[in-house]
């Protein structure tokens, strides 16, 4: 059992990394690509190894790159160069731990043993998020003062102006949330989602409290620092804000930090209002029972989504030179994607002849979950950079305004409304 516990607490540390700090050269390339999308040209393509770009993936890994290589200057003007070194840490640590607490996954059941499917097993749920959440402005602050720069110190102001306009607006709009479930545990708050209200809609937080869910999900813009919300650089106002004299990986990890508070505000979003690792009516006890058809409907659903795919890539491909090198790539491609459904379908056929066991239809309801989980939060990091090509940047006094005149007056009224719900109705 020992081998077991260490298993999961690996594979449970691996998934915080690939969804939190992975995520980050994956979410930098939708950002370029969809910004190409909205804006009508091609965005990165041009990039590759051996004739492979892969979309223009490459182009994010070789960004990477030239951070980790590139001079790490420092301006003779910077004074406090221990704080000015230990304020992108902060951001980063702050960004990264809060996704620790995630749940992936229901509790996986392997002998007489439970596991709880997070980075971190606690039960802290939203408080957790919320504390160390409210640690990365301490990291823009410090930095912005550190730099010994008027733009840079302009921006940890705004920083500050920007933190006390969403932080009590985004709390309050939990509390509601918090009355409803009757619970900080993020996988008791998943696992009441599963169920469904009147027997028709699935019992999602944004069914049952759609307005917290927009208060929540508005401020958590500004939380990770997002478009219209990223008054604190301001690039077309105040050069770079409280980054302005980073460079290097000092502010890669600023920058690598941005994405992984959006990948963590995404993931809470995800977990509190959109079912979490659930799919719409397909609870835990649902996938248990029903594994074999379950695993009948992958067989042919991940063949058609292969499919679109391909078609994707032929469509990509189809207005360039035929001397191109990189031409090679998507054939090569084509060949590794129809292996990887052949294995993925025999694979499939195997479990359902053999048959899976009690224990092996735990493991594969954990890794459905796990996949749900996944498609859900990238759809939610989509939205996050679909409105930052949309939308404008706010002045922090709209901010403000925004916050305390409209927000948390709203989140106050949800409170209200909740309560009496909840007292009158006995739910």
């Amino acid at each position: 059992m020992n081998a077991i516990l260490v298993s999961v607490v690996v594979v449970n540390c691996v998934l915080a990394l690939l969804f939190s700090l992975g995520a980050a050269p994956i979410l930098v390339w939708i950002e370029r690509r969809v910004a190409g999308l909205i804006q009508d040209r091609l965005g990165p393509n041009r990039c590759h190894i051996k004739g492979f770009r892969l979309g223009g993936l490459i182009q994010s890994f070789a960004d990477m790159l030239k951070l980790v290589f590139k001079e790490d200057f420092q301006a003779k003007s910077i004074k406090q160069s221990f704080f000015f070194s230990l304020a992108p840490v902060i951001v980063f640590a702050s960004a990264f731990l809060t996704f620790m607490v995630m749940p992936f996954a229901d509790h996986l059941v392997i002998g007489e043993q439970t596991f709880r499917m997070q980075g971190l097993p606690i039960d802290l749920g939203i408080l957790w998020f919320l504390a160390f959440a409210g640690l990365s402005v301490y990291g823009i602050m410090i930095g912005g003062w550190a730099s010994n720069n008027k733009y840079s110190l302009l921006g940890s102001m705004r920083s500050a102006a920007q933190v006390i306009s969403y932080e009590a607006a985004m709390g309050l709009s939990l509390v509601s949330i918090l009355i409803t479930y009757g619970s900080i545990d993020l996988v008791s708050i998943v696992n009441f989602q599963g169920n469904t209200v009147f027997g028709i809609l699935p019992s999602w937080g944004i069914v049952l409290q759609p307005l917290a869910g927009l208060i929540f999900i508005v401020t958590a813009f500004a939380e990770a620092n997002r478009t219209p919300f990223d008054i604190a650089e301001g690039e077309s106002e105040i050069v770079g804000g409280f980054h302005t004299e980073y460079s290097a990986m000092r502010f890669g990890l600023f920058f690598v930090g941005e994405y992984v508070a959006m990948s963590a505000s995404s993931a809470l979003i995800v977990t509190l209002f959109l079912g979490g690792y659930h799919l719409p009516y397909f609870n835990t006890q649902i996938l248990h029972q029903h594994m074999n058809l379950f695993l009948m409907a992958v067989m042919v659903f991940v063949p058609l989504m292969s499919l679109f795919f391909a078609r994707w890539i032929r469509r990509n491909n189809r207005f360039s030179a035929q001397v191109d090198i990189r031409n090679r790539e998507s054939k090569v491609l084509l060949k590794v994607l129809a292996g990887v459904n052949v294995l993925i379908v025999v694979g499939l056929a195997l479990f359902l002849i053999m048959g899976l066991g009690e224990t092996g239809v735990h493991i594969a309801t954990a890794v459905i979950q796990v996949a749900t989980f996944a498609v859900k939060l990238l759809l939610m990091n989509f939205v996050f950079v679909w409105v930052r090509w949309t939308l404008p940047r706010f002045r922090y006094d709209q901010l403000q305004d925004l916050g305390w005149k409209v927000l948390m007056p709203l989140a106050i009224m949800n409170i209200f409304i909740t309560a009496t719900v909840v007292v009158v109705f006995g739910v």
